[in-house]
């Protein structure tokens, strides 16, 4: 193999290659190969008021591209790849720029964009990244930058905020001749975010010769016993620095008061109780303590008084109807409510004035010129039967004219009073004429009382046990005996009927009211043949609030006690101060009732403290409080079940009638506001949630009332057994408006009644439909739940029609399609159509026309097994019996309108339409038993056309042989 030789190469040429290769190297130095280099971490500080951030270490970026200079005999050019073009920092909202002092060095400086705040943030972290200013190759743009390092920086705090005290002033109170540890502590704070400025390091008291000092911590004692009669109250201005010397903006003041050295009473006490319903007895004086300055005490008499004549009839109570209450009470059934809340058939009283009988009882107003009579067949007295009337009364200005509660007297003709209740000044008087068939010989007819209570104009109950001749009242179950009775002849006989009038007196002679009353009346009530137990005269007084005292484990030894029937006034004595006191502690207010009626009631504590000399030897001011009963959380009582749904008129008509609410559901909910669960540190963005929990509590009312017209008691009713109400405490009134179920009972017991409601309608032919309304209401209308509305309609149905001859039955081998009837009494239409009930004009017409044709088509198969049979017999008259034809496979079908061309194009018609009908049917419902109600319909006034097509269709079948 032969080798190229080298060539020879000219000084020049060398000169020139060494050129180019050297221009090569300056290029390849020019290139940008290296990132600029940052440390990984730099701390910072910067200064409120400056704007310059010291760095450690201080921010220079390196960049391995810059040029290296050699020995002197070379030269250097500094170029581009190698400087330092700029930084750029990363993060949100960073108030700091980064800019470049020295391209070629890669010093960098951190500045402050805005005024910084130590306050708001005490400090930032953020990255930081360098890149240079070189260039990729061929001169493309390519500069290159380093990694991002990681700056903290924390702003110095400027003592720029001065001391500010917490309480505009403050106020404390010195007991005379004593030397205090600790009076009370003013307290300052400081905006500023460094411990250095926060802090309060010192107070100082401006006012001079003063006798108080205060330490660093603010705390301000005397420094020499006070006098009171030297001074009553001192003023003192007090200052704060904080660490760096810095003076409060503004001073405090600080009253002093001085105190005598002793003053006896009670201690420890809260001028107001929030009492919230449902939480048992909640404790008055939980801490009372009482200062007695040393005095030989041998004996203390507290009582405390709770006020609650603005409640109510003097107090809460059950706000149930009166005759509810005696039945609750135990009273024996027989009950006549004179004065009821006015609602459907009782509602005489609408025109009084009340309250409005809502968070409490319902009261009648009278105001001297308004009587409501009573109509008759409420209420019926017998002289010779024991009887009580019963009445809650409040009697307004004392006067001197006769004033009437209640009075029975001569309609027409004649004034007689049969028997009344009025008032004469401050006396109670009962009034009772013998019937004219007793003996005729003096009785006692009027008793006479001398009450304070009838003019004091506070609310009292009044029970009247009338069985002559005795007479027995109670006032607030108390029982009183008459001072003056008065004998008279019985009435002399007459057919006159009577008028019974509330709040006044109807004199039938002269047609007009007399002796009107002034005042308040509620619960008036008359029971005839029995009297009122003592039991059930507690019970109706009873008030469900009041003052309870436990008897305490630790203490209350020695202690008498004492307290009025109404639980009202609580009276303590004792000898040991130490027990009285302990006794005080456990007196409560507890208030019964589910839904108490809110308000606030007075609560005032007096005492009587006595020495040894059994004097009263230390006069204790009295306490005044209140006990704040709070809103209740009212109920919503909700009515559910069946709206709306059908019956056959069958049932209707039955002696069972139909069941208007099967499916009812009664429930009672109350919301609560529950607070989020949660630990720590709570987030003010979570909101209180509401919770709807359900309740059990008694109904006392449930009222059924037919929508449209009212009720006709000829062809339909209302009925319910109430042999399975007795159990239940529940009665029944009726009316044209419907049905009125009352009694104070659970939710559950009236959902079991009203499911026992029956509708009858004995007259249901003209009947499409009837709509009911229910509503439930507790505690005499003061929750009344939503209104439950329910519909029934009524699905007529065709009885089967009775052939007059056996022609028109249906042979063995024709086969009819039979549409089965669909029992709708079990199932509920929600939204049923109008079709489902009454079948239309054409329906009618189609169904009639179909069973026309299906009763000639029978006639055809009937003639033509006729003809066949004959023609057999002409054949085989021997044989008929042998051969007997066997029809059961045989399929015949005759058109008997063929010679009627005429009418085919109606038929045809007809035959469309019937196929309509029967998609519409199966859509709207409409039963076989419906197509033969509306035929047997249509039959009776129906197109008398029809009755001629049939008779011109009709065959000579004499000749047939059977």
């Amino acid at each position: 193999m032969l080798r190229r030789p080298a060539l020879a190469l000219a000084p020049a040429a060398w000169l020139l290659l060494a050129g180019l290769l050297r221009g090569n190297e300056v290029g390849a130095a020019r290139a940008n190969k290296h990132k600029p280099w940052l440390e990984p971490t730099y701390h910072g500080i910067v200064t409120e008021n400056d704007n310059t951030v010291l760095l450690d270490p201080p921010l220079i970026a390196l960049d391995k591209d810059a040029p290296l200079r050699f020995a002197e005999s070379f030269e250097v050019t500094v170029t581009a790849e190698g400087e330092i073009c700029g930084f750029k920092i990363h993060g949100q909202n960073v108030p700091f720029d980064a800019v470049v002092v020295d391209k070629s060095t890669g010093e960098g400086q951190l500045r402050s964009k805005e005024k910084l705040d130590c306050e708001l943030q005490k400090d930032y972290t953020f990255a930081i990244q360098a890149y240079d200013c070189g260039r990729g190759p061929g001169g493309s743009a390519g500069a290159k930058k380093s990694h991002k390092a990681t700056v903290h920086i924390q702003v110095n705090d400027v003592n720029e905020y001065a001391p500010v005290f917490k309480e505009k002033s403050y106020q404390a109170t010195a007991v005379e001749g004593r030397r205090h540890e600790s009076i009370l502590r003013v307290e300052a704070v400081d905006a500023d975010c460094s411990p250095q400025f926060s802090q309060i390091c010192s107070y100082e008291i401006v006012t001079p010769n003063v006798p108080f000092t205060v330490d660093k911590d603010g705390y301000i004692k005397n420094t020499e016993k006070l006098k009171y009669g030297k001074e009553h109250q001192y003023k003192l201005t007090v200052t704060a620095y904080d660490c760096g010397k810095k003076r409060a903006a503004e001073d405090v003041l600080v009253k002093i008061s001085v105190k005598p050295a002793c003053t006896p009473g009670w201690q420890g006490w809260s001028d107001r109780v929030e009492y919230e319903p449902g939480t048992g007895a909640l404790a008055l004086f939980p801490s009372l303590h009482l200062e007695t300055c040393d005095e030989p005490v041998v004996s203390v008499q507290a009582t405390v008084e709770l006020e609650t004549s603005h409640i109510g009839k003097g107090c809460d109570r059950d706000t149930y109807s009166e005759k509810s209450l005696h039945r609750l009470c135990g009273a024996a059934a027989g009950t006549a409510e004179l004065l009821p809340s006015p609602s459907g058939p009782l509602n005489w009283t609408v025109g009084l004035p009340t309250d409005n009988g809502h968070d409490s009882d319902q009261v009648f107003e009278f105001n001297g010129t308004q009587a409501v009579r009573v109509p008759d067949g409420v209420v019926s007295v017998d002289p010779n039967e024991p009887f009580t009337v019963s009445v809650w009364m409040r009697h307004g200005p004392f006067g001197r004219r006769k004033e009437t509660i209640l009075c029975s007297s001569d309609r027409t003709d004649m004034n007689r009073h049969h028997y009344s209740l009025f008032l004469h000044g401050c006396r109670f008087i009962f009034l009772l004429r013998q019937d004219p068939s007793a003996e005729k010989k003096y009785k006692p007819a009027e008793f006479h009382w001398k009450l304070t209570q009838v003019c004091d104009e506070e609310w009292h109950h009044y029970v009247l046990n009338v069985d002559i001749p005795t007479v027995t009242l109670y006032v607030d179950g108390v029982p009183h005996e008459p001072f003056s009775v008065t004998e008279d002849h019985p009435l002399h006989p007459s057919r006159i009927e009577t008028q019974l009038v509330v709040g006044a007196c109807w004199q039938g002679g002269d047609l007009h009211m007399t002796q009107f009353f002034r005042g308040d009346l509620a619960g008036l009530t008359i029971r005839s043949g029995k009297l009122t137990d003592k039991k059930v005269i507690d019970c109706l007084y009873t008030c469900k609030e009041g003052l309870d005292l436990p008897v305490p484990e630790d203490g209350g030894r020695g202690v008498k006690i004492q307290a009025n029937p109404s639980q009202s006034v609580l009276t303590l004595e004792g000898e040991d101060v130490g027990e009285v006191e302990k006794a005080l502690q456990h007196v409560a207010y507890l208030n019964s009732r589910q839904f108490p009626t809110p308000g606030i009631r007075r609560l005032r504590l007096t005492s009587v403290v006595r020495c040894g000399n059994e004097a009263a030897c230390v006069a204790v001011p009295p306490v005044d409080g209140s006990v704040v009963v709070l809103q209740p959380e009212e109920p919503k009582i909700s009515l559910s079940g069946v709206h709306h749904f059908a019956r056959a008129a069958s049932e209707f008509e039955s002696s069972e009638g139909v069941f208007l609410f099967p499916e009812l559901r009664i429930i009672s909910t109350i919301t609560r506001e529950v607070e989020p669960d949660g630990e720590g540190d709570e987030d003010p963005t979570v909101q209180e949630s509401l919770v709807s929990e359900e309740i059990v509590h008694d109904l006392d009312t449930c009222q059924v009332t037919v929508e449209g017209e009212e009720l006709n008691p000829e062809q339909e009713s209302l009925e319910v057994d109430a042999a399975r109400l007795q159990p239940k405490g529940m009665e029944v009134s009726h009316s044209d408006l419907g049905v009125t179920f009352t009694g104070v009972d659970s939710m559950a017991s009236y959902e079991e009644a009203l499911r026992l409601l029956r509708y009858r309608n004995w007259h249901s032919r003209s009947l499409l439909d009837r709509k009911f309304k229910l509503i439930c209401s507790e505690l005499n209308g003061r929750y009344v739940s939503n209104e439950f509305q329910v519909e029934v309609n009524v699905i007529h149905t065709a009885n089967p029609v009775e052939h007059a001859s056996h022609m028109a039955a249906q042979p063995q081998f024709v086969h009819p399609e039979h549409r089965s009837f669909v029992d709708l009494s079990g199932h509920n239409l929600a939204n049923p159509h109008p079709f489902a009930v009454v079948p239309s004009t054409a329906t009618v017409v189609i169904v009639v026309c179909v069973s026309f044709l299906v009763f000639m088509i029978i006639l055809g198969v009937f003639r033509i097994r006729a003809a066949h049979q004959r023609a057999v017999r002409d054949q085989d008259a021997g044989k008929e019996n042998e051969m007997d034809w066997d029809d059961s496979a045989l399929t015949i079908t005759v058109n008997p309108m063929e010679t009627y061309e005429d009418q085919r194009s109606e038929e045809e018609e007809e035959e469309e339409e019937e196929e309509e009908s029967e998609d519409g049917e199966e859509e709207d419902d409409v039963t076989s038993a419906e197509s033969e109600s509306s035929e047997e319909e249509e039959g009776e006034h129906g197109d008398p056309r029809t009755g001629n097509r049939q008779q011109q269709l009709e065959w000579d079948d004499s000749t047939l042989s059977y």
